[in-house]
């Protein structure tokens, strides 16, 4: 890929989703891209992206954000930020108010794993929370990855990844083929929709609790700034922001504070 058409293409994902791609990863847009170029009629990157450029597609360019923007997960992931849900936030919110709607908002929730993940969760709890209900709103960028997480049907490899085998055995059906459905049950918790995190997003309401891992590793400081202010607009005050193990807000944004000494756990600064 030469220069010209690495900046075009990484402008262009930018824009539209917020990825911030450097030249390290030309080996990257080169494999995912490339599928797409031959099923439009171009035998390589060149001709595709020079057409692309000239007269521009709005279905190829969702195609190729699709493409780029696609990313795995797995049941449980990381396992810590589950565990704080269950016996820190949860009983956090409880404490602060009696009873009502606890509203969790899955803010990249690719497959669908994440969000399930944490429909589990609140079931295996509900003993304890009496008097709440719930309602787990997952969104994503990536319209191919909704339409799975939707289904709530993975492979015997993906239900292998983290996902403990009482639990697979009490919220899964399986079906032929080595595959297994979250049960309806388990999907009539989660509300999916597509949203680019670009946008506006104030108008989905308050959350208790957004949850936002590895998606900001992504972005550039800017972007990230302007997402982690929008999402602080979106917080109950007793709400908090879940990033991922890796991810910092540390010179970015002084709308959090961590929760304690909870690794990975903002809640809203003081005087926001």
């Amino acid at each position: 890929m030469k220069q010209d058409e690495f900046e075009f293409i990484s402008q262009l994902l930018k824009l539209r989703s917020g990825l911030s791609l450097t030249t390290d990863k030309i080996y990257l847009l080169e494999s995912r891209l490339l599928p797409i170029a031959r099923v439009n009629g171009h035998h390589d990157l060149s001709g595709f992206l020079k057409v692309l450029k000239a007269k521009p597609n709005e279905k190829i360019i969702a195609e190729v954000v699709d493409a780029m923007t696609t990313n795995e997960s797995m049941f449980f992931r990381d396992q810590k930020p589950f565990e704080q849900l269950r016996n820190i936030l949860l009983p956090r919110i409880s404490q602060a108010r009696n009873g009502g709607q606890i509203r969790i908002w899955s803010a990249a929730c690719s497959n669908g794993q994440e969000p399930y993940s944490v429909a589990m969760c609140l079931l295996e709890e509900v003993s304890k929370m009496a008097g709440f209900t719930y309602e787990i709103f997952a969104t994503d960028i990536s319209p191919s990855v909704l339409a799975k997480a939707k289904e709530g049907i993975y492979t015997q490899f993906e239900i292998q990844r983290g996902l403990p085998i009482h639990m697979l055995l009490k919220y899964f059906k399986q079906l032929n083929n080595d595959r297994w459905q979250a049960n309806d049950r388990l999907r009539n918790m989660v509300t999916f929709h597509q949203l680019n995190l670009l946008e506006e997003t104030v108008m989905l309401g308050k959350f208790d609790i957004i949850l936002c891992r590895n998606v900001l590793i992504y972005f550039d400081e800017s972007t990230k700034c302007n997402i982690l202010e929008k999402m602080s607009q979106m917080l109950n005050a007793e709400g908090a922001l879940i990033l991922g193990s890796t991810e910092t807000i540390f010179g970015i944004t002084d709308k959090y504070q961590p929760l304690g000494s909870e690794r990975g756990i903002h809640i809203l600064a003081a005087g926001r």
